[in-house]
C-alpha cells in the first residue's frame, strides 16, 4: 500500500482539479455505502450473517454468539440441520467454494454451551402475557423473542417435550439430543415456561382460562400423508413420522431384513439410514423421479448411498402382496413431469414404510370465527403473521410455506414482532434492505487462495452400529480461518485499500471500527477507490449540480 501523507487543503487548485478521466472539474464523487450481503439476503431466519463472521474473525467470539442469537435462539441445533441456502448464494462459490457458514455457526452454539454463555434480556416486563401453541422449533422461536421484549410466555406442548420435529423426525445422528436439550433449557432459563403433554383443543378457552393478551399456535405438521395402493394382503406398512418418532423414543418396530421406504424426501433418506441403523440388511428407495427433480437435498441422498442405502429412481408403486411390491418405471417427459411406461417390476420387502410428505391437524381451529384454511388444511395469515381472528397468530409448518426448521424460527421471530406491537397497540415495521450486492460487483486485487475446510464424519462402516453424530464440527483453528475467508460483500472491512492508493489523499482514516471518511476539498473523482475497494463498499454518484 502507498504510504499516507498528511492532508494539505493549502496545495494548488490545479492539483485538485485534475484526475483520472475527470478533466477540470469534478463530475463524479465516491461515496461509502452499505449493501446487502448475498448470504444475509438468503437466510430464512434473518440473521446478520456477515456481523457475526466478522466478528469471529477478530476472535470475539461471544459477542459473535450474541449477535446470532438477536436472530436465532437455537445455533448450535441450526449449525447441524439447516440446510444452509446462505452458502448456496455465497459470492466466494464463483472464485473457489462457499464459506462454511453452518460449520462456524455450529462453532460458536456448541462453544456458548460449554462456556455456558447467557443471553441478555435488556427489556423491562411488560406485563402481557402470550400462550405458544406447539413447543416445535416455530413455537420456541416466537417463546424466545417475546420474553426478550419483555412479554411472560407459556408454550402448551402436547408431546412430552419440546422440540417437535427436531426431537422426534430428525435423527440423533444429525441432530444430537444433548445439544437440542441445553438450547431448549436455556430458553426455559430465560423465563418461559413450557407446560408438556398438553393438547390444546379449544384456544378461545385456554387463552381465556390463562388470561392471555395473544395466541402463536405453531403445532407442525406431524400427520403422514395416505395414499390409496391397492393391497390384496398387505404387509407391514408404516408411516415415516410414526417411525421415526418410535425410533427416537426407544421403540422402534420390528422391521425384518429388508426394508422398502416410498418417497424422495429427506424425511425418506432419515427413514431408511435409520432402518439400516436398527438393524435392516437391505433399505430400498422407491422415488417416481429421477434423481435431479427429487425434494431431499443433494448431499441427504449422498450420505445415505455411502450407508449402503440403495435407491430406485422413476419407480412408483402400483400394487402390493404381503412381501411383494410390484412397481411401474416411469419415464420423465419434456415437461419434467414423471409419465409411465408400461413397464413392470416386482421388488421383495418385509416392510414398507411410507414417507409422502406431512399434513397439519389444525380441525381444532375450525369453530373460531375469522380463521381461514386452505385446501391442504394449512392456515392462512397476513403479512403480520396474523389469522382472520384478531390476537391468534400461526406460523411452521402449519402455514403456507417451505418446511423446514430454519423456515419455522424465522416465523417465530417475525411473529414475535408482530405480537409485540399487536399487544401495544402499534404495527410493526421492517427496516427497509439495502441493494443485495453480487459477485460481479466486487472487485478482488488480493490473494483468495483459501480452499474450504471440509468438516470430518464418522467412518461409513462405523455408523450403522448407533446413533452417533456422523458429521463432526470444526475446531477454533478451522472455524476461524472458515470466517476469515469471507469476502465481507458490500461492507467495509477496512482494508485500508482505499486509503493507501488515493493520488490526492483525500481518504480521512476514523479509527478502527469506524471506517473513514471523504475530504471532497481534495477528492478529485478519479474512482481509484472505487475500483479496487475488493466488496464494493464505495460507489461512484454523480457530483451535485454537474
Amino acid at each position: 500500500m502507498i504510504s499516507p501523507k498528511p492532508s494539505d487543503k493549502t496545495r494548488p487548485a490545479d492539483l485538485v482539479q485534475h484526475g483520472k478521466g475527470t478533466g477540470p472539474v469534478r463530475t463524479q464523487r465516491p461515496v461509502y455505502q452499505n449493501l446487502l450481503p448475498p448470504c444475509n439476503n438468503a437466510c430464512p431466519a434473518g440473521e446478520n450473517i456477515q456481523a457475526w463472521l466478522a466478528l469471529v474473525q477478530a476472535g470475539h467470539y461471544e459477542r459473535a454468539w450474541q449477535t446470532i442469537m438477536k436472530d436465532n435462539p437455537l445455533p448450535a441445533v441450526h449449525g447441524r440441520v439447516c440446510y444452509h441456502p446462505c452458502e448456496g448464494s455465497c459470492n466466494r462459490k464463483e472464485v473457489d467454494s462457499s464459506v462454511s457458514i453452518h460449520a462456524v455457526e455450529r462453532f460458536l452454539g456448541d462453544q456458548a454451551l460449554l462456556q455456558g454463555w447467557k443471553v441478555k434480556i435488556d427489556a423491562p416486563p411488560s406485563g402481557k402475557r402470550v400462550l405458544v401453541v406447539g413447543g416445535g422449533p416455530s413455537g420456541l422461536s416466537a417463546a424466545y423473542h417475546l420474553a426478550r421484549l419483555g412479554h411472560a410466555v407459556e408454550i402448551h406442548e402436547a408431546g412430552p417435550m419440546a422440540g417437535g420435529m427436531m426431537h422426534f423426525g430428525i435423527p440423533a445422528y444429525r441432530l444430537p439430543r444433548h445439544e437440542l436439550e441445553n438450547e431448549i433449557r436455556r430458553i426455559e432459563d430465560m423465563g418461559v415456561k413450557i407446560v408438556l403433554n398438553r393438547k390444546v383443543q379449544d384456544i378461545l378457552a385456554e387463552k381465556q382460562a390463562g388470561k392471555f393478551d395473544a395466541v402463536f399456535v405453531a403445532i407442525g405438521a406431524h400427520i403422514s400423508k395416505r395414499v390409496d395402493i391397492p393391497a390384496r394382503d398387505a404387509g407391514k406398512i408404516l408411516d415415516a413420522v410414526s417411525f421415526l418418532r418410535q425410533a427416537a423414543s426407544g421403540q422402534a418396530p420390528l422391521l425384518g431384513r429388508r426394508v422398502a421406504i416410498y418417497g424422495g424426501g429427506n424425511t425418506a433418506m432419515d427413514a431408511a439410514r435409520t432402518a439400516k441403523r436398527l438393524g435392516a440388511e437391505e433399505a430400498l428407495i422407491i422415488y417416481r423421479r429421477d434423481r435431479d427433480h427429487m425434494p431431499a437435498h443433494s448431499f441427504e441422498a449422498d450420505e445415505a448411498m455411502e450407508e449402503g442405502v440403495k435407491i430406485n429412481w422413476l419407480r412408483t408403486i402400483k400394487e402390493i402382496d404381503q412381501t411383494h411390491i410390484q412397481v411401474e418405471v416411469m419415464k420423465i417427459n419434456a415437461e419434467g413431469y414423471p409419465e409411465p411406461t408400461g413397464e413392470f417390476e416386482t421388488l421383495e420387502a418385509d416392510a414398507l414404510i411410507l414417507a409422502l410428505g406431512q399434513d397439519t391437524d389444525t380441525g381444532f381451529l375450525h369453530n373460531i370465527e375469522g380463521i381461514e384454511f386452505k385446501r391442504d388444511g394449512t392456515v392462512m395469515v397476513d403479512a403480520n403473521m396474523m389469522t382472520g381472528h384478531p390476537g391468534i397468530f400461526a406460523g411452521g409448518d402449519m402455514v403456507p410455506s417451505e418446511r423446514t426448521v430454519t423456515v419455522a424460527v424465522g416465523h417465530g421471530k417475525k411473529a414475535a414482532r408482530h405480537i409485540d406491537a399487536f399487544l401495544n397497540h402499534g404495527q410493526y415495521a421492517k427496516a427497509p434492505k439495502h441493494d443485495i450486492v453480487g459477485f460481479e460487483k466486487l472487485h478482488i486485487w488480493y490473494d483468495t487462495e483459501a480452499k474450504q475446510r471440509v468438516q470430518d464424519s464418522i467412518e461409513v462402516d462405523k455408523r450403522s452400529f448407533g446413533f452417533d453424530e456422523v458429521v463432526k464440527g470444526l475446531g477454533e483453528d478451522a472455524a476461524l480461518y472458515e470466517a476469515k475467508r469471507c469476502f465481507s460483500c458490500g461492507n467495509c472491512f477496512e482494508c485500508d485499500g482505499c486509503f493507501g492508493t488515493c493520488p490526492e489523499h483525500a481518504i480521512i482514516k476514523l479509527g478502527p471500527g469506524k471506517r473513514y471518511r471523504y475530504d471532497y476539498d481534495l477528492c478529485t473523482g478519479c474512482a481509484v477507490c472505487f475500483e479496487q475497494c475488493p466488496c464494493h463498499a464505495i460507489e461512484m454518484n454523480p457530483e451535485p449540480g454537474v
